[in-house]
């Protein structure tokens, strides 16, 4: 068995669940926040800062490790745990988000993408075939199916021919596989259809693969979208299997996604505002370049225990970054995973509880408050609130 999942306790009055996935590499607990860390690093940090925020789980990318370092070296190396020296578990996405973002440069055919290489401009094939040669390369825990991403709004002829494509790869790709050691998740898509999500997730669910992901969502969609084709797909995925939604990680997005169920979540929004200078806290985003933060001799977030908060004053953080020091945007990271470790592992405290729908429905509440200046009166946790900007709060 490539995969172990154990649901240990279920929310009273949700889908939310608490349970423990076991790899080749150890074992990490669900819900679960994977820190991103597309090319074999999470940039800034080493792997001790990741143990340090909290972090169990981390996500490689195929499609930029095949362009550099490229598969032999994987060879060579052992995988890509001795490569960067973490330990602990690690999933690859199969580079199917990264063909689609290159829209103006590459060809999908029944083969595979043919696209041209960012690195020196040679052209590629990434097939079924080759996305599951150079996952077992890696020697991820978890790999994933090639998939066809289009934009979530695309018309329902359009969304069903992409879908079935990825259907058929998801057959190549399992039939690729070599490694029992290695779990292989399907990917369902459909678009916002729900008769489609319906047809994708029958279809895959069929087929021996160890865990069922939902994507094609944050690609067009609005986040009530999101939301309804979440809940409606969870449903339809086997309970004995883990959930994971891709590419899709603000808190708000998170703590709505576990009410249906999901298991596995992934973002770069902590890495990547924290390298912008944007950080999230108990009270609200906070943008640390802000000219009223530079005489400000308080923690970044009084509320939070990582080491940035501390140590350091929201002055000094805003001293780094005027001054270009690359410490700022590190301690920023930092701090950014932490409040997204620490928001998964005060979920899975209340799933344990059996209140974890009253308990989201009070951080929904106080995120909407602070970043949206109220919260809305009667509306439903089951319900959307309004993007939130990538912006920032006083």
């Amino acid at each position: 068995m490539s995969l172990g999942f154990r649901v240990h306790a279920v929310d009273r009055e949700s889908r939310a669940r608490r349970g423990t996935v076991t790899t080749a590499h150890g074992t990490f607990d669900t819900p679960a926040f994977m820190t991103v860390g597309t090319r074999a690093t999470v940039t800034g940090l080493v792997p001790d800062d990741l143990r340090a925020v909290g972090a169990q789980v981390l996500l490689g990318n195929t499609y930029h490790l095949m362009l550099r370092p490229g598969v032999e070296l994987f060879r060579r190396v052992g995988g890509i745990h001795a490569f960067m020296g973490w330990s602990g578990p690690i999933l690859t996405d199969s580079g199917g988000f990264q063909i689609f973002s290159l829209s103006a440069d590459r060809t999908i055919s029944e083969r595979g993408a043919r696209f041209r290489s960012y690195v020196d401009q040679r052209m590629h094939l990434l097939s079924p075939e080759k996305s599951i040669e150079m996952q077992t390369a890696i020697g991820s825990d978890i790999m994933m199916v090639l998939d066809v991403c289009i934009d979530s709004t695309s018309d329902e002829a359009a969304t069903r021919s992409a879908m079935e494509r990825t259907h058929r790869w998801a057959v190549r790709s399992l039939a690729a596989r070599s490694d029992a050691r290695q779990a292989l998740f399907a990917i369902v898509q459909g678009g916002l259809v729900p008769s489609l999500r319906a047809e994708s997730a029958g279809f895959l669910t069929q087929r021996a693969f160890d865990g069922f992901a939902i994507g094609g969502l944050a690609v067009g969609d609005t986040r009530a979208e999101r939301e309804d084709v979440i809940g409606f797909s969870a449903a339809l995925l086997p309970e004995d299997r883990p959930r994971y939604l891709m590419g899709v990680g603000t808190p708000p997005d998170l703590l709505h996604a576990m009410l249906a169920g999901i298991d596995m979540f992934d973002c770069i929004l902590p890495t990547n505002l924290g390298w912008q200078g944007t950080a999230f806290t108990s009270s609200g985003r906070v943008k640390i370049t802000r000219a009223s933060y530079a005489s400000a001799d308080v923690p970044l977030d009084d509320a939070c225990a990582c080491a940035t908060c501390r140590t350091f004053s929201r002055a000094y953080l805003n001293h780094l970054f005027k001054c270009g020091e690359p410490l700022g945007p590190r301690l920023l990271s930092m701090h950014n995973l932490h409040h997204y470790q620490s928001l998964m592992r005060d979920a899975r405290a209340a799933i344990e509880r059996g209140e974890y729908a009253a308990w989201a429905k009070a951080k929904l509440e106080a995120i909407d408050r602070h970043e949206h200046g109220a919260a809305r009166p009667g509306r439903r946790l089951a319900s959307a609130p309004q993007e939130a900007p990538v912006g920032e709060v006083e």
